[in-house]
């Protein structure tokens, strides 16, 4: 009988780490007696998909699909502190590669493992395929928040690009909406810096997608410096680049001005409008009343209409 992939057991399964634990010298003693190599028997110790096993740390590498760029140092220090005193309590998921092993999760317990000095860690062997390596990587960094939002939007990018995940399999996979995808990976659009701003948490996401539609990459960097230096909240940002677009489309700046005022909206309504701002990334519209009136949305390319409207269909899927 195929064994399973592991990927649909849920994560609990995936991190158990409360399987027994066979050491090092154990595993050497299968191998003498068998007259096999080490890595046979680590593989067929194995068999038993929650059996932990101790290997050498140097045979192992760092995950191809890692999602995450940057490792906080301090963290690290402060996470090899504790293992060189306890030990490392949940195992590394690793994968056999023709190199030795291949991390599919637990990159920063193996880096500060290394820096306590351990010569072996404990790990539990899975046999994933490239497809199920990356989403397991992305899965276990979401779950545990350890990806900033560029790094998290790489990793969604790179599961519909690279391994042809569609945006419902990985809204099934991740748990996160198909509007949150596009959202997330939207924020890609922005110019390197600005992306470098949202990634160190100078600016949030929710400031990126602000200012994703301003169709001048100049002005773009113009806001994002704005709301660095003066700390500028996400709806006071969303005021200034409306300013901005007026003042980029001077033909919409006059319509605007013909147009007769509208009446004083309610302050559910405006509310309501900020809402599904937010939500959908772009100028929303509410004319009329608690009792009838009409919404608009406005958009400026049809890459923009199709987001749009793909938001709309998951919200009412």
């Amino acid at each position: 009988m195929a064994k399973k992939s592991g990927l649909g057991r849920g994560l609990d399964a995936l991190f158990a780490d409360v399987a027994p634990i066979e050491e090092t010298a154990e595993i050497a003693e299968t191998a003498k007696a068998k007259k096999v190599s080490k890595k046979a028997a680590d593989t067929a110790a194995a068999d038993d998909d929650d059996r932990v096993l101790y290997v050498d740390i140097n045979d192992i590498r760092p995950n191809s699909a890692q999602p995450r760029s940057h490792f906080d140092e301090e963290k690290l220090a402060e996470l090899s502190k504790s293992i060189r005193a306890n030990g490392v309590i949940q195992p590394l998921i690793v994968r056999e590669s023709s190199t030795g092993y291949e991390l599919v999760a637990g990159e920063r317990r193996w880096r500060a493992s290394r820096l306590a000095g351990l010569k072996t860690v404990p790990c539990i062997v899975r046999n994933f395929d490239d497809r199920q390596n990356a989403i397991v990587a992305i899965i276990e960094n979401m779950q545990r928040e350890d990806l900033n939002p560029i790094e998290e939007a790489l990793g969604l990018k790179s599961m519909t690009e690279k391994y042809g995940f569609t945006q419902e399999q990985i809204s099934e996979s991740l748990g996160r909406s198909r509007t949150y995808i596009t959202n997330s990976i939207r924020l890609l659009k922005l110019p390197k810096e600005i992306q470098e701003y949202v990634s160190s948490g100078q600016m949030s996401a929710a400031h990126g997608r602000t200012i994703i539609n301003i169709p001048d990459k100049a002005r773009q960097k113009e806001i994002a410096d704005k709301i660095i230096r003066n700390d500028l909240s996400v709806r006071a940002t969303e005021r200034l680049a409306e300013k901005v677009k007026d003042e980029l489309r001077p033909e919409r700046k006059r319509r605007k001005k013909a147009a007769p005022a509208d009446p004083a909206k309610s302050a559910e309504i405006a509310a309501v409008e900020r809402e599904l701002m937010t939500l959908l990334g772009t100028k929303v519209h509410i004319s009329g009343d608690e009792s009838n009136g009409k919404i608009e949305l406005e958009y400026y390319s049809l890459e923009e209409l199709n987001r749009l409207i793909d938001a709309m269909r998951e919200a009412f899927r």
